[in-house]
């Protein structure tokens, strides 16, 4: 059955955008009555997102996300909608209807989720049977206590083309589950499925709320890949999670370990470094940098110490300058990652090496450093070219005098030299950034237009006053009284139609009005661009002549694309009369 919309209007009230926003987002600036902070749905250094209390929304100028506090909570824990309603009632301690009139119905996240857990939960019990002997004997080999195997959950996946599939079919899952959960894979013709992890040491992804959402698998024999991921699912995100990030959300350690494979993160763990994630075969995101960001100020990037590692370390640091996060680099001496290193040298030694890790800023300079020999002309040149752009980098000032300084003092040239040239890299992109700025500037077919392409306005004369329509609804509902005879059909943009159409229903219903409330009949574009709209300033004071003057405009452009002959005479017609009864 549908959630009652009684039932939403009541959760929408009860869950407040600033409250909620705040458990993801640190909001320290104000603007007005709106609240700021580093958007958590792309990269920045300088804080775009923007929370209303007023109007309950929010929407990032940056990437142009936004909506009511559904919608943010569907992009931040990448749910749909009935989840994400789910999850905003636990947290309101509200219970949905469909739960109490429905108890053995189930969503399909909610049946993936139970599959996941199942199948980890098989994958554990077959390390005590004949079938996980390799597994045991892997995890032995790499010296894995009892303790982590149980702490990880991990698990073996039989050498067998159906043991999972066999196993979780006489569980009452079906096969179509399996394969939307990532576990089987269709045989050709689709006659069936098969396991799509065997002979496998499995590493079960668990979210920061218990729920086991996907697996990470290595090989023990022959065969590629070495790790093999579960695929994207609807419960599960290779770009939006961490492995072993819901243990490393509880350390005391005051930091974040970030290291490149599971083995080194479990013996990390075994060590007492309780603080180590992974990502999950793929490089570090943005997104996951950001979900690093709500549980610590401090990462350490520990990543093996061959070329491909240090490229990968590099990155990742240019991804974390924009969350805010204080980044240091951890080199790796004499073992080619932290398990082996451990294994050498014992934890003692290893916590050392956190001690003595390079700020990210020493690390960069470093790096360029080693391409090049100083004592050559030809390559401070070359050192000096590269480095001043990681200088000009740096939003501080007082950090780009201090490494300006170190520079200098590396090379043997004059430090005011170096601030010049630094400052020329700033200038030449501030310039880059101002030209790009000004054509956007004079193509206001572009700029005017909605940022996702599926929304695109035919007319933007036209759609720009049905903004203005919405807007003023939006601010003041009863301003529909003005607007008989005026119809969605009217609108030249479907999407604004199919917005005044809502707000009209529901006012006709005597239901709350906001974007908020509006929800649960908009796609995620829609609810953006929609908060992009509200963002504009709205007077009420004249909100009658505004609205006014928005129909005659929309009705203007009608008729240009229409009889242009008769243009003039329907005008003049339209500001005589000023009313809207036909």
């Amino acid at each position: 059955m549908a959630i009652p919309s009684s039932f939403l209007d009541e959760l929408v009230s009860r869950s407040d955008i600033v409250d909620v926003v705040s458990g993801y987002v640190q909001l320290t600036k104000r603007s007005g009555s709106n609240l700021f902070g580093l958007c958590p749905f792309h990269s920045e250094k300088t804080p775009s997102f923007s929370v209303s209390p007023d109007k309950q929304i929010y929407h990032c100028f940056g990437c142009g996300k936004g909506g009511g506090v559904i919608n943010f909570i569907m992009e931040i824990e990448n749910l749909q909608f009935p989840d994400a309603v789910h999850f905003l009632a636990r947290r309101a301690g509200m219970t949905v209807p469909e739960d109490t009139e429905s108890p053995d119905r189930q969503s399909r996240r909610a049946r993936l989720l139970e599959l996941n857990r199942a199948a980890a939960r098989f994958f554990y019990e077959t390390l005590s049977r004949p079938e996980g002997a390799a597994a045991v004997d892997y995890i032995n080999r790499r010296g894995i206590s009892k303790a982590m195997v149980k702490r990880f959950g991990l698990g073996a996946a039989p050498d067998s083309w159906d043991a999972l599939t066999t196993a979780m079919l006489n569980k009452g899952f079906h096969m179509e589950e399996l394969a939307a959960a990532g576990l089987a894979k269709r045989r050709k013709g689709g006659n069936g499925v098969y396991d799509a992890f065997r002979n496998r040491l499995m590493f079960p992804v668990i979210d920061v709320r218990g729920s086991v959402i996907g697996f990470s698998g290595r090989i023990l024999g022959d065969g590629e890949p070495k790790y093999l991921n579960s695929p994207d699912t609807p419960v599960f995100s290779k770009s939006r999670n961490l492995f072993a990030l819901n243990l490393a959300k509880k350390t005391d350690k005051g930091m974040l370990l970030l290291v490149e494979g599971n083995i080194d993160v479990v013996s990390l763990h075994q060590a007492g470094f309780d603080c180590a994630v992974a990502s999950l075969g793929t490089s570090l995101t943005p997104e996951q940098a950001r979900l690093m960001s709500r549980y610590t100020d401090n990462v350490v990037i520990c990543y093996d110490s061959d070329n491909a590692g240090m490229k990968a370390a590099q990155r990742a640091i240019g991804i974390f300058e924009n969350t805010g996060l204080r980044v240091r680099v951890l080199q790796v001496d004499g073992a080619k990652d932290p398990d082996e290193f451990i294994q050498k040298n014992g934890a003692d030694a290893f916590a050392r090496l956190i001690e003595r890790s390079e700020n990210q800023i020493d690390y960069r300079i470093q790096a360029v450093l080693s391409k090049y020999k100083l004592d050559t002309d030809e390559g401070r040149l070359g050192f000096l070219a590269e480095v001043t752009g990681v200088l000009a980098s740096l939003s501080n000032a007082v950090e780009r005098e201090v490494y300006s300084a170190k520079v200098a003092e590396m090379t043997g040239v004059d430090v005011q030299a170096i601030r010049t040239e630094v400052r020329k890299t700033i200038r030449r992109e501030i310039v880059a950034r101002k030209k790009k700025q000004e054509r956007d500037a004079v193509r206001p077919e572009t700029t005017g237009q909605p940022r996702d392409r599926s929304l695109r306005y035919d007319n933007i004369a036209s759609a720009k006053s049905e903004e203005g329509i919405v807007r003023l609804l939006l601010a003041d509902p009863a301003l529909l009284t003005e607007l008989d005879g005026f119809y969605a059909g009217e609108f030249t943009s479907a999407f604004l139609g199919k917005v005044f159409q809502l707000i009209r229903a529901r006012y006709a219903e005597g239901r709350p009005i906001s974007l908020a409330s509006l929800s649960p009949e908009l796609e995620s574009a829609e609810a953006s661009q929609l908060a992009e709209i509200m963002e504009m300033p709205v007077s009420l004071s004249n909100g009658v002549s505004a609205m006014r003057d928005y129909v005659e405009k929309i009705r203007m452009e009608k008729m240009k694309t229409t009889d242009r002959d008769d243009l003039l005479t329907v005008r003049n017609k339209l500001r005589e009369k000023k009313g809207y009864g036909g």
